[in-house]
């Protein structure tokens, strides 16, 4: 044997086969997912005047909008607790879901270059976007103790039950994420329909008013909504007992996130492979 002979290899990287192994790609690449993330959250509040306070003002301006014009001029119930405060316990669960929505959605064009050049789940992408609106919703929900103490409202033990419905919300987040982000890789259209699709999702999801003022026979459509379940749940955990909580359109809330989930991966997973050459 010759041991002057020149013996090339090929390397040849390609994705994991299957969902077992696609999951394993994805916790092999944590470190990528981290560093996208944390670079978002530093991407937004650069060169910003008033920085992450935009995570206060933006559901705060809101609430304030929303007592006037429902709890004063239009005085709707607000089942048992200050206005202000009602509104804003269905403010955080919409600002984590819409500002998710819209990060996520624009979140593969954005980062095209990185798509092109090397492998990697591409899932990190839009998954690392939901986690980055985590973090305003977590700076907004310190303006809700500040709120108790202005109204002198004390929560009682359904507080605990926050992750829960949170963790609902970015189910929810993540599964419409992963559909509009794989859709506005091959259709830009998606760019123009998302905040309009925000827009209107605000006044058709009880967060301005209560569920309470649905008729009964109409709650069970109504809360084909997925966000309605989010958001009562989030009323009934924080203002406590004076919350009717409808368990049947919450029930239904987790089905219709469960589907969105699953077809939301089955179809990013199905159009991935195409994403370098599309973008």
């Amino acid at each position: 044997m010759n041991e002057n002979t020149d013996i090339e290899y090929d390397l040849i990287i390609e994705p994991g086969r299957g969902v077992k192994h696609y999951w394993l790609d994805v916790w092999k690449y944590r470190e990528l997912f981290a560093f996208l993330a944390w670079r978002d959250v530093l991407v937004r509040y650069k060169q910003t005047v008033i920085g992450i306070a935009w995570s206060i003002i933006r559901p705060f301006l809101t609430m304030i909008v929303f007592t006037i014009i429902f709890g004063k001029l239009a005085k709707f119930p607000s089942e048992g607790a200050p206005y202000a405060i009602m509104v804003y316990a269905a403010m955080l669960p919409w600002q984590l879901f819409a500002n998710s929505l819209s990060e996520s959605s624009s979140s593969l064009i954005g980062n095209a270059n990185l798509i092109s050049k090397v492998y990697f789940p591409r899932l990190i992408i839009p998954a690392s976007a939901v986690i980055v609106s985590l973090v305003d919703f977590f700076i907004s929900f310190s303006i809700l103790f500040v709120l108790m103490i202005w109204y002198q409202f004390v929560p009682d033990w359904r507080m605990v039950t926050i992750p829960l419905f949170l963790s609902l919300a970015l189910l929810v987040a993540l599964g419409c994420g992963l559909w509009i982000s794989a859709l506005n890789v091959k259709y830009r259209d998606f760019r123009y329909v998302i905040p309009f699709f925000v827009q209107f999702g605000l006044y058709i999801s009880p967060v301005g008013f209560s569920s309470a003022l649905i008729p009964e026979k109409w709650k069970l459509v109504y809360s084909m909504n997925p966000m309605v379940g989010v958001i009562d749940g989030f009323r009934w955990a924080i203002l406590g007992a004076g919350v009717k909580f409808y368990w049947p359109g919450f029930l239904l809330s987790l089905v219709l996130t469960a589907i969105i989930v699953i077809s939301g991966f089955w179809y990013f997973r199905k159009t991935e492979k195409t994403f370098a050459d599309v973008i």
